[in-house]
């Protein structure tokens, strides 16, 4: 009778074990569309693909003003092409503000995800384009002391440089 018990003993470990393994597998294993899927933001790079909120009628891609940034390798996307929104945000910072998250906007962006070119501290700043009233959202602009604009409509995943009308 005891070498039974001692069998069942463990019988019940090994199933604890089992259960507790599929467990640590089913955690660790990435699924389509989890962010953490696509690994740590540090490693992605550049969209090949301009963010956009619409796409061209003709090509099916979002409209860009064509080319690349030759200073960034990002995609040009076309300032008129951005959502209206932004095009607001661009006045803001044209003006000077003022910015509708005073703690936020106007604030240091320290290029963490290293997509943009690599510039000392302080060099760029960030600013909301709201996706609804009063929520930030993943969309911002990015600008650069040197004059550059970038946009991001993935919180960072991928950035386009914005060719500003004239």
């Amino acid at each position: 009778m005891a070498a039974t018990a001692t069998g069942r003993q463990r019988y019940r470990w090994l199933v604890v074990l089992a259960a507790a393994a599929i467990l640590v597998v089913w955690f660790f294993t990435p699924t389509p569309g989890d962010p953490a899927s696509s690994g740590s933001g540090t490693t992605s790079s550049p969209s090949a693909v301009p963010p956009a909120t619409s796409l061209d009628d003709e090509t099916g891609f979002p409209p860009t003003a064509g080319g690349v940034d030759p200073d960034s390798g990002l995609p040009y996307v076309a300032e008129a092409s951005l959502p209206a929104e932004a095009r607001d945000v661009l006045e803001r910072i044209d003006a000077g503000g003022p910015f509708k998250y005073p703690g936020n906007d106007d604030e240091t962006f320290e290029n963490r995800e290293d997509l943009l070119p690599d510039q000392p501290f302080g060099y760029y700043r960030e600013y909301t384009v709201e996706s609804a009233p009063q929520v930030r959202g993943p969309r911002r602009i990015v600008t650069g002391d040197g004059g550059e604009y970038y946009w991001t409509d993935d919180h960072y995943d991928s950035f386009s440089s914005i060719e500003r009308s004239p």
